[in-house]
Formats: C-alpha cells, sequence, structure tokens
C-alpha cells in the first residue's frame, strides 16, 4: 500500500508529469522505495480514479500531449492519514544472508567474491550518500521538512555504514579479505 502513498508524496513535493515523476522517485524515493516506471504509471492511474489526484489542464491540445499531476484534497486526506497510521516494522529479506546460510550447508565457492562485490556497491552508495548530505544538508538551521528527509537520508548512511561494516567483518572472518 506505500507505493500510492510514495506517489502522492512527490506529488505534494512539486506537481509532475509521469515521466517528470518517474525521473524524480529514481533520484530521491526511490533510494528507499522502488517502483518500475510501468508501476509508477500504473497507479498515477488508480489515485486518478480514486479522486486522489488530477491531470492539470494542459495548454497544448493533442494526441501523447504530457500530463502534469496534481494532488487533490482527498489524496492530501488519504497520506496524513496514512502517515498517522501504524505499521509494524518488517523482518530483514536480504538474498544475500539467504545465500550465506545455504553456503553452510553446502560450501561457499565463490562467496567472497560475491561478498566483495556487495560490499563495493554499499560503500558507492554510501559515498553517494554522503555527498547528497554535504550538498543539500550542510546549513545547521534547517527548515523542519528538510530536517525530516536529512533524517530519512541519515537512515540511508546509517544503513549503507552497517553494511560496510558487517561486509568487511564477514570477509574478515570467512579469511576472504
Amino acid at each position: 500500500m506505500s507505493l500510492p502513498h510514495a506517489i502522492l508524496t512527490a506529488l505534494l513535493e512539486k506537481p509532475s508529469s509521469g515521466l517528470e515523476l518517474t525521473r524524480r522517485f529514481d533520484k530521491s524515493i526511490g533510494y528507499f522505495w522502488s517502483a518500475t516506471h510501468q508501476q509508477i504509471y500504473r497507479e498515477l492511474g488508480r489515485l486518478e480514479q480514486a479522486g486522489h489526484i488530477r491531470a492539470l489542464p494542459s495548454g497544448q491540445p493533442g494526441r501523447g500531449q504530457r500530463k502534469e499531476y496534481e494532488v487533490l484534497p482527498a489524496g492530501r486526506t488519504e497520506l496524513a492519514s496514512w502517515v498517522a497510521g501504524r505499521e509494524d516494522p518488517r523482518p530483514v529479506r536480504d538474498p544475500l544472508l539467504l545465500r550465506m546460510r545455504a553456503a553452510a550447508v553446502v560450501g561457499s565457492p565463490g562467496l567472497g567474491d560475491e561478498l566483495r562485490r556487495h560490499l563495493e556497491l554499499h560503500r558507492r552508495q554510501l559515498a553517494e550518500y554522503t555527498g547528497i548530505e554535504e550538498r543539500d544538508f550542510s546549513d545547521p538551521d534547517l527548515a523542519e521538512q528538510d530536517r525530516m528527509r536529512h533524517l530519512v537520508l541519515r537512515a540511508g548512511i546509517d544503513l549503507e555504514t552497517f553494511w560496510t561494516t558487517w561486509l568487511a567483518r564477514a570477509l574478515s572472518e570467512l579469511g576472504e579479505e
């Protein structure tokens, strides 16, 4: 149920066309809630049908014109209700952890290479997040909205820090450094 709420959030931040939304999604919300472009477009249709968003009138008549969407009051109410709701944490479902558990049973040839690959990927993501933090959140007097966005980014930084630390430890303990 969270994809529609992610889309409502993005549209409340800035009315957008489907294409603009998918690009923005890839560069922000997509860091922690991924969706394909097809899923986003399909959800835009559902949100419009439910009366949560509407396509803004376009000055360009014709087929294939770009629709820009905005959130309607019912969509804002839905998002506010969802924000105020409760949701339990979800258990971690990571294929790498399952792969390691399976390696304990069947052996682990090639696992070190995969752990090193994951370590490099997490290091790159951590560098990207810290770059965003330095660029966008260096001002100590952030507005409340920006403090919340920064906290979401800090969660990403802390998760990537966890993974880089854990993967380095796993490689060391397995003698795969």
